[in-house]
């Protein structure tokens, strides 16, 4: 992995925050492997209480039921912590079309709250991610910081909104601030269910199904899929950053391109399955096609991503056919 050889300080304690989520568990668990004390933040409003009894039982790691719009309950969290991993948040662009006041709420004032607990607390390191979405109508491919267009949702605005925050608790508060920009990340745990599920969980369980999964728009968009890997490495690598890298945004991703109507072939040839897929309307607030340069986060973050797409679909897939099968 690209993180194995990472170490903090002895007795460094972690928060990380959105612990019942698919990014928040895996956290938890590397850095529970790594021999860290973690503490977990959650309210269970998107995650899954099963991401937190997994770790349960673990003397280094606290489970705190806890909402970040709470500003008490974000300061009670951040004490004694070093490092803080704020992965909290309401994801899905369409949703957030649908609710923006709910997303104002919970992913700015959320991440304000939390910003402002880790200095009130004097945390070292302030992660937290940030999205590809907020490069919104931008053409240019590859996606590159700084080179960003107009948002597209009330989602990437909220990001775009903390990185703005973000930057300001470096600059006037002296917090060192890392925004990451994630590009579609993939891997073990990430929720198949709901109308708002990521494409390639939903797509894995409807073809284990028998079932004909809908592809938004004519499957040509193309994304830069990333393994929840290289994601925990850059989280990692940010924490052991220097000042000078911090109150910047980072692009995390693999530096890849996929398309949806090739990942869709790929997945049902590697499932057994010949199932013709329907093909719905595109999604509103989407972005066609995303890419990432991602030499900024590999120079001054040193992130030098291990898992390519190929190599994380196949993980996934294996992941997914062993925790399904039950429940199909």
């Amino acid at each position: 992995m690209g993180y194995e050889n990472i170490r903090f300080p002895e007795g460094s304690t972690f928060l990380i925050t959105g612990v019942a989520g698919f990014i928040g568990s895996n956290l938890v668990e590397t850095l529970l492997k790594l021999g860290y004390s973690v503490k977990g933040l959650d309210n269970y409003s998107t995650g899954k209480e099963e991401n937190v009894k997994l770790f349960i039982g673990n003397h280094n790691y606290t489970f705190i039921e806890g909402d970040i719009t709470d500003l008490k309950t974000c300061v009670n969290a951040c004490e004694g912590v070093d490092y803080v991993l704020h992965q909290a948040a309401w994801g899905s662009v369409p949703r957030s079309i649908e609710m923006p006041l709910f997303y104002e709420e919970v992913n700015i004032k959320g991440t304000l709250n939390m910003m402002e607990a880790a200095r009130q607390n004097n945390v070292k390191k302030f992660v937290y991610a940030s999205s590809s979405s907020v490069y919104g109508d931008e053409p240019n491919l590859p996606k590159k910081e700084g080179r960003e267009g107009n948002v597209l949702s009330p989602y990437a605005l909220t990001k775009k909104v903390d990185e703005e925050y973000g930057k300001l608790y470096t600059k006037l508060y002296g917090l060192d601030t890392y925004a990451l920009r994630y590009f579609n990340v993939f891997g073990r745990r990430q929720d198949p269910n709901g109308a708002y599920a990521a494409v390639i969980p939903k797509f894995i369980k409807q073809l284990l199904n028998d079932e004909r999964p809908t592809v938004n728009g004519d499957g040509k968009q193309s994304r830069d899929f990333t393994y929840i890997e290289n994601v925990i490495e850059a989280n990692l690598k940010a924490c052991k950053s220097p000042r000078e890298a911090a109150g910047h945004a980072y692009n995390i991703a693999y530096g890849g391109r996929e398309y949806l109507i090739d990942i869709y072939d790929g997945l049902c040839k590697a499932l057994g399955k010949d199932v013709n897929p329907v093909f719905g309307p595109e999604r509103a607030g989407d972005i066609k096609h995303s890419n990432a340069n991602i030499s900024k986060a590999q120079e001054m973050l040193g992130y030098d991503p291990e898992w390519s797409f190929e190599r994380g679909i196949m993980e996934a897939i294996e992941w997914y056919k062993s925790h399904l099968k039950d429940n199909l």
